[in-house]
């Protein structure tokens, strides 16, 4: 099962039949695998990484730093729900440190996530603050290289 996994997350294109020639299995039993997998929800999705700067769409993506006051018998589960149910919000982490989430958002410009953070985010009740953080440049997202560094062509001089 975790074979599969590893696979599947490296390369979710990939047929049950490959990752049963991989891992010299009978391709319906990783078909089997696989459905166990996502009825249990241990897969939830599978996605496409893109590079929307290739692709020539601006996106404007921030990271928020929140405070909150936990609530009693449900510490900070009520509002993170809160907060993840936003459709601008990427990804929800209850942290530690100084702040105690840090909440991912996307928006078309600066302007639309600076108007998200303050009429939406910072009046949901327990939040005690949140300090917003834009991202200027991706290099690297989910283990992936965004953009390849240019290879030094100069030829190799040797005395």
């Amino acid at each position: 099962m975790k074979e599969v996994l590893e696979i599947l997350e490296s390369d979710a294109r990939l047929s049950a039949a490959d990752i049963a020639i991989m891992l010299n299995k009978e391709k319906s039993e990783v078909q089997e695998v696989i459905k166990e997998l996502e009825s249990n929800k241990v897969i939830l999705k599978y996605i496409a990484l893109v590079n929307w700067e290739k692709a020539g769409e601006e996106k404007v993506l921030a990271m928020i730093e929140v405070r909150v006051a936990p609530q009693r018998d449900k510490g900070f589960d009520t509002v993170a729900e809160r907060i993840y149910r936003f459709p601008q919000v990427r990804s929800v982490h209850l942290m530690s440190g100084d702040y105690d989430l840090a909440v991912f958002v996307e928006g078309k410009n600066m302007r639309e996530v600076s108007h998200f953070v303050s009429t939406k985010l910072a009046t949901i009740e327990g939040v005690l603050s949140t300090m917003t953080h834009f991202i200027l440049k991706t290099y690297k997202q989910d283990g992936v290289v965004l953009e390849d560094v240019e290879k030094d062509r100069r030829l190799l001089v040797s005395p």
